[in-house]
């Protein structure tokens, strides 16, 4: 069983790694949710098409993007 380190890092089991198909320099992401911690590989790609039908109006810059969902926000915890 790992155990946590003085700097809190932990050692994933081989075992596990080859199950989650997690190897030396791949990115991690950890969640926690109710005290339980859980680790999923980050897999390039996994998000693609997730905002496809969001069609962006190009008369706005970035800044004025921003600055509007701010102001909406903003107004709706008023």
């Amino acid at each position: 069983m790992p155990k946590v380190s003085s700097k809190r890092q932990i050692t994933l089991p081989i075992e596990l790694c080859e199950m989650a198909n997690i190897k030396p320099g791949d990115e991690i992401e950890a969640f926690i949710y109710q005290g339980q911690i859980t680790i999923v590989k980050k897999t390039k790609g996994a998000a693609k098409g997730l905002l496809s039908h969001i069609k962006a109006d190009k008369r706005l810059s970035d800044e004025d993007s921003l600055q509007n969902t701010l102001n909406v926000r903003h107004k709706g915890a008023a």
